[in-house]
């Protein structure tokens, strides 16, 4: 038995074939319920993840992030003792000692939804464009405002069941993550920050978001709200 068979991490992976077995392995040393689902990947992820010992479930073509995570959530909401859920970047960026952290901010009740930010301490390991997309998608974003958020699109979260059900993302790709912020925003969630250490590797600079997606995501972000109006 672990103390932590309550919590669920769910990873969107896509050709993520490299390091994929590595982060899963490392992650359930501390977290036994884990759900990787291979978003269409073909460069056989798939293959190295059934040798973890993780759950797995596969999109047959690649529909973007947003859909993975749901699609795990999904599942992970599925199992009676699951009450805590953690979704987890593929690449080896997230840390299990954030998650352990957060999921003690909610065990002790004083909030439905925890996100992790990379800017409430040190923030000088983000890579220079990357820091001034994030933080201006933060100060950009009506709704992350309302939720004073820092790291409006940090993908390491953890959530409760109460919350976990009522999350129904339907962007696919990676502006997920503001409509994720959106929908906190409108509900009665309590929704807090806690600062985490992404580790940035060669690896995961490669595979992380350029300047262009980032751009993309303001651009989605304004076209969402002007469409509130």
């Amino acid at each position: 038995m672990s103390q932590y068979d309550d919590v669920w991490l769910v990873i969107p992976a896509y050709n993520e074939g490299q390091v994929i077995a590595d982060v899963v392995e490392n992650a359930r040393k501390t977290f036994p319920n884990i759900v990787v689902v291979d978003d269409g990947s073909t460069d056989g992820s798939a293959e190295h993840i059934l040798t973890t010992g993780a759950h797995l479930v596969r999109h047959p073509v690649n529909l973007g992030q947003g859909a993975a995570l749901q699609t795990g959530l999904s599942y992970a909401l599925q199992q009676p003792d699951a009450r805590y859920f953690a979704t987890f970047d593929a690449d080896g960026q997230h840390q299990t000692a954030d998650v352990e952290k957060m999921v003690a901010v909610l065990r002790g009740g004083t909030a439905d939804v925890v996100l992790g930010s990379r800017f409430i301490e040190q923030s000088e390991q983000v890579p220079m464009i990357k820091r001034v997309v994030l933080r201006t998608a933060a100060a950009v974003s009506p709704t992350a405002r309302k939720l004073k958020l820092t790291d409006s699109h940090n993908g390491l979260r953890v959530i409760n069941r109460e919350a976990a059900s009522q999350l129904r993302i339907t962007m696919n790709g990676m502006a997920h993550a503001s409509e994720i912020v959106g929908l906190l925003a409108k509900s009665s969630l309590r929704v807090v920050e806690v600062p985490v250490d992404i580790l940035y590797t060669d690896y995961s600079r490669a595979k992380g978001q350029s300047l262009i997606n980032g751009v993309n995501i303001l651009f989605d972000i304004s076209l969402r709200e002007r469409g509130r109006r």
